[in-house]
């Protein structure tokens, strides 16, 4: 008999449960991916809305110069209002409270839907309620840059468009992440969620560079295109998302022969199982697949076994049930400032480098995607440390702890040249996102399936929701504080990011202190394989 091409071997050597595993993870980081790429085009833009046009007013200044006594108006007030490079109304002297009014309408409308939409999309199925969201929000995204191409100049308008946007967005990160939830068990939780989390920044670095590629000709396209991708990507979801394992047959049926294959790397084996009894059959999501972890050899008596889904039994948990798990509240605070961070680097970070290093609008958005490719690997550092020592809330603190410091020396080297901004962008993405994903990944899940609520799955939606919102708090008030604050000066900006960060810290201490003196408690973190 001939050998297998190479090709097919490596597709036979994993089970029909390890790709359908593969291709939710892919399309569940697809579409929040989406999401993100839609919020970015406004943090690009911001700088052609209110845009500083000095050749053009050049001419300007010297005639208002010479003319300045019949007009009984200083030179300098042409350039406080551009209105022939600006965009109105984001042409007064007050652009940067109006734009910071932009950003906190839509967070804060994304704030108060989040703690709804967990306690909805819990007693929904997920596949049409993140459909819907995804279509509203494509309309409302795009809805915005016609504002270009019919000339509309109401502020009431953008803002409106903003705040229904933000409610129709929180539909996105609960349903994801119970997904994912679902198809994956607690075993190295921290490095799946960690890549998984990697969304948020390829997301943000798309949606830079869409926008930016539009934004000095057409902003309109900077906000139309990402749209209509958000809604493509709705399309998707409805096709093809699968919510849960049983919905196939995933990891359910028995095998009857022990096989193992080897694909140059890892093994995986096929474990047989004994036909249980009737009134104590396991959860779909029982494991059958087993992959060695690299250090030790994987045991015919190994399986990963997922909490028991408690059948129909169990109502959706309260709001205040959900509370009472422990570490939910304190780390929906820490990330309340976490998120606040992260936020205001999202909004404000390409004007901040058009201001400090005077880059044009679309280098700026090109160079603000260095601190989500720092955010990647931020993420999966954190999940991998998280993993390996089974703390979640110290490998949290000592990144907090470690950012702050960090946001000084950028704030005090970035005007001293482009290299410096480059190296110290990678270096605070990292430290500013890795908390914060750790937080909104694979602890809002460990808490989601915490011991305490004896098996009930239907939990995990609304403490994701609870963990997101009360961090959606953060990050609309820290876009409007940078702009409420930003005309006092950069400085006090980061200074007030680096208290935010102190905070998050402090409200992690008695987690940390519990972590310390009682190993994998604090965050509900299990050991992930269990021996029978």
């Amino acid at each position: 008999m001939a050998r297998l091409p190479a090709g097919i071997r490596f597709i036979i050597s994993f089970s029909r449960d390890q790709w359908y595993r593969t291709f939710i993870f892919i399309l569940t980081f697809l579409l929040y991916a989406s999401f993100h790429l839609s919020r970015k085009p406004i943090s690009i833009v911001k700088s052609e809305l209110h845009k500083y046009c000095a050749a053009e007013n050049e001419a300007d200044v010297r005639f208002n110069s010479q003319s300045q006594k019949a007009n009984a108006r200083p030179a300098h007030q042409l350039l406080d209002n551009e209105t022939d490079c600006s965009w109105a109304p984001f042409d007064r002297d007050n652009y940067q409270q109006l734009l910071g009014a932009l950003d906190y309408s839509f967070l804060c409308a994304y704030a108060i839907g989040m703690y709804l939409s967990g306690i909805i999309g819990e007693r929904l199925p997920i596949r049409y309620y993140l459909t819907f969201g995804m279509l509203a929000s494509g309309i409302f995204t795009a809805l915005f840059g016609l504002g270009y191409f019919y000339n509309i100049h109401s502020f009431g308008f953008y803002v409106v468009t903003q705040i229904i946007n933000g409610l129709v967005q929180t539909t996105g990160w609960p349903s994801v992440v119970t997904c994912l939830s679902n198809w994956f068990g607690k075993g190295r939780r921290g490095l799946i969620m960690g890549v998984w989390n990697s969304h948020t920044s390829v997301g943000n670095i798309l949606g830079s560079l869409i926008a930016g590629y539009w934004v000095s000709t057409c902003w309109g396209l900077s906000f139309i295109v990402p749209g209509a991708i958000v809604a493509a990507m709705g399309v998707v979801c409805f096709l093809f998302l699968i919510e849960h394992p049983k919905d196939i047959a995933c990891s359910t049926t028995l095998v009857a022969h022990a096989k193992s294959y080897e694909n140059g790397v890892h093994r995986f084996r096929l474990q047989k199982q004994a036909l249980p009894d009737k009134k104590k059959l396991l959860d779909p999501e029982v494991q059958c697949l087993l992959l060695s972890d690299g250090k030790r050899a994987v045991h015919q008596n190994h399986v990963v076994t997922l909490p028991a889904e408690g059948g129909g039994s169990m109502a959706a948990i309260s709001f205040t049930g959900a509370l009472k798990i422990p570490g939910v509240v304190e780390f929906s605070l820490c990330l309340l400032f976490a998120k606040l961070v992260s936020y205001t680097f999202l909004f404000w970070l390409p004007l901040y480098i058009t201001n400090v290093d005077h880059l044009d609008a679309k280098k700026a958005g090109e160079l603000s995607t260095l601190f989500d490719v720092g955010g990647i690997f931020g993420g999966i550092l954190a999940g991998v440390i998280s993993d390996r020592l089974e703390k979640r809330a110290s490998t949290c603190g000592l990144m907090l702890l470690l950012a702050a410091p960090t946001l000084y020396i950028f704030s005090t080297i970035s005007r001293m040249g482009l290299e410096a901004t480059v190296a110290m962008l990678l270096l605070c993405g990292a430290l500013v996102s890795g908390p914060y994903a750790l937080i909104t990944t694979a602890v809002s899940a460990d808490l989601g399936t915490h011991k305490s609520l004896k098996g009930n799955s239907h939990a995990l939606a609304t403490v994701t929701a609870i963990i997101d919102g009360t961090g959606s708090v953060g990050a609309a008030l820290g876009p409007l504080l940078a702009g409420l604050i930003s005309p006092s000066g950069w400085n006090n900006v980061f200074y007030m990011l680096m208290f935010a960060d102190a905070c998050a810290l402090l409200f992690l201490i008695r987690l940390i202190h519990k972590e310390l003196s009682c190993p994998g408690s604090a965050s509900g973190h299990q050991v992930p394989f269990k021996e029978h």
